[in-house]
C-alpha cells in the first residue's frame, strides 16, 4: 500500500510546529476531569482494576454502553477496537476479496480508498464542492457492478464537514438493498453537529447489511484512550473481523476500557461541552474568512469539526501551506494530501480544524498575522 500521506505530514510536522491549526479531534481533558465524571463504582472499577489481557470483543459492561447509544443494536453486536484505523483496515481485509468491487466516497480519510486498493478494484465517487460537497446518489447508481460489494461513506465528513441530507441517506440504503451490498459508515465525528436536527442516524440501525465505525477519539476528544469500535447487525460478519482481530491488536487496553464507559456514560455532556467549542470557533472562522474574501473561499461546515476551504492566491495552496508552516509556525493540510488514485481531487484546498480552544484561538491570531504581513499588498 501507498505510504499514508497524513500521517507522513503528520510525522514531520505535528509535534514540531508552534500552531496545530488542521487538527481534527475535539479538546482532549485530562485524566483527572475524565475521572471526576465517574460514579464512585466506575472510580473503583478503574483503580481496582487488574492489568491482564481483555476480551477480544471488548468487555461485556463497555459493548452494553456502546450499545445504548443505538436504537436497534444489542450489546453482542459490538466490537470494541483499537481505534477507528482497526476498524477500517480489518472490516475490508475480511468483506472483500479480490473479485469484488468497492466505491468509496472521494475525498475521504485516505485508508478508506488505499485499504481496499491493496485487494480489488475500486471506484471514487466525487462530493461536489460546487454544491456544498453534497453527494449525487445517481453518480453512486452509475457505478455500482454486478460484482460491487461495499460502499464506504464518512458522515459528518473528513476534511469537508458537510453531513449528508437524510432523503440521500435513504437512497443510499435503498439502493444497497436492493444491489444486497453492503454499506460501510465512517461516523467518528457524529454528535458535534453545529445544528443538532442534522444528526444522522447510525447505519447499523437502519440497514441490516450496514457496518457503523465509531471511536472515542474525535467526537468525545479523547483519542488517548485509542478506544474504537464497529457495530452491526450482521453478527456473522462481526464474528469473522473480531477473528481478524486476533493478528492484530488482539485485544484493547484495560485501564482504556475503563475510561471509556465512562465517557460513555457521560456523552451526552461531553458533545454538549464540545459543540460549545466549535459553535464558537465557527464565529471566528466566519469572520476571519469574510476578513480576507479576497484570498479564501469560505464554505461552512455542518458538523465535525474540520472544514475544507479553498485558497485562491496566486501562489496557490502548496506554497501558502509550506511558507506559513515555515515561517510562522502554523500547520495546516494542503490538498495534495487528500490526493486520490481514483479519481481528479481538488487541488486549491486545505484542511483547517477548529475543535480545539486555546490551540485554535492561538493558531488563528498567527495565521492572520501572517497573511497581514505577507500578503499586505493584496488585503
Amino acid at each position: 500500500m501507498r505510504a499514508f500521506e497524513l500521517e507522513k505530514y503528520f510525522s514531520k510536522w505535528e509535534f514540531s510546529a508552534r500552531h496545530h491549526m488542521t487538527a481534527s479531534d475535539m479538546e482532549s481533558m485530562k485524566l483527572s476531569d475524565l475521572r471526576s465524571m465517574a460514579s464512585d463504582d466506575d472510580r473503583a472499577s478503574f483503580d481496582d482494576l487488574w492489568l491482564g489481557y481483555t476480551e477480544t470483543w471488548g468487555a461485556p459492561d463497555l459493548r452494553e454502553q456502546i450499545a445504548a447509544t443505538y436504537e436497534q443494536i444489542e450489546a453482542n453486536n459490538v466490537l470494541c477496537l483499537a481505534g477507528a484505523g482497526e476498524g477500517i483496515y480489518a472490516a475490508m481485509r475480511v468483506l472483500l476479496d479480490r473479485d469484488d468491487h468497492v466505491i468509496v466516497v472521494v475525498p475521504n480519510y485516505q485508508s478508506a480508498e488505499t485499504v481496499p486498493l491493496d485487494i480489488c478494484e475500486v471506484s471514487g465517487v466525487r462530493v461536489h464542492q460546487e454544491n456544498n460537497w453534497r453527494l449525487d446518489i445517481a453518480e453512486i447508481e452509475a457505478a455500482i457492478r454486478p460484482n460491487t460489494r461495499l460502499i464506504s461513506i464518512n458522515y459528518p465528513q473528513n476534511p469537508t464537514g458537510a453531513v449528508m441530507p437524510r432523503e440521500d441517506l435513504d437512497d443510499l440504503i435503498q439502493l444497497c438493498r436492493k444491489h444486497n451490498i453492503y454499506l460501510f459508515s465512517d461516523e467518528v465525528y457524529r454528535g458535534i453537529e453545529l445544528n443538532e436536527a442534522d444528526t444522522m442516524p447510525q447505519i447499523a440501525d437502519v440497514y441490516e447489511k450496514g457496518f457503523s465505525l465509531n471511536v472515542l477519539s474525535k467526537s468525545y476528544g479523547l483519542p488517548g484512550l485509542r478506544i474504537g469500535w464497529l457495530a452491526s447487525q450482521d453478527r456473522d460478519a462481526l464474528q469473522k473481523i473480531e477473528r481478524y482481530k486476533h493478528y492484530l491488536s488482539i485485544c484493547n487496553s484495560g485501564p482504556s476500557e475503563r475510561l471509556a464507559i465512562i465517557a460513555i456514560k457521560n456523552r451526552d455532556k461531553i458533545h454538549y461541552r464540545n459543540r460549545g467549542i466549535i459553535r464558537e470557533n465557527i464565529k471566528a472562522l466566519d469572520a476571519f474568512f469574510a476578513d480576507f474574501a479576497a484570498l479564501f473561499e469560505w464554505q461552512r461546515p455542518s458538523g465535525g469539526c474540520v472544514a475544507f476551504p479553498k485558497y485562491i492566491g496566486e501562489d496557490g495552496v502548496e506554497q501558502f501551506c509550506k511558507s506559513l508552516t515555515e515561517e510562522s509556525g502554523v500547520l495546516l493540510l494542503p490538498s495534495s494530501i487528500y490526493h486520490s488514485e481514483l479519481m481528479s481531487t481538488p487541488t486549491e484546498n486545505f484542511r483547517i480544524g477548529f475543535g480545539r480552544v486555546d490551540v485554535f484561538k492561538q493558531g488563528l491570531e498567527a495565521l492572520r498575522t501572517h497573511i497581514q504581513t505577507k500578503y499586505a499588498h493584496i488585503l
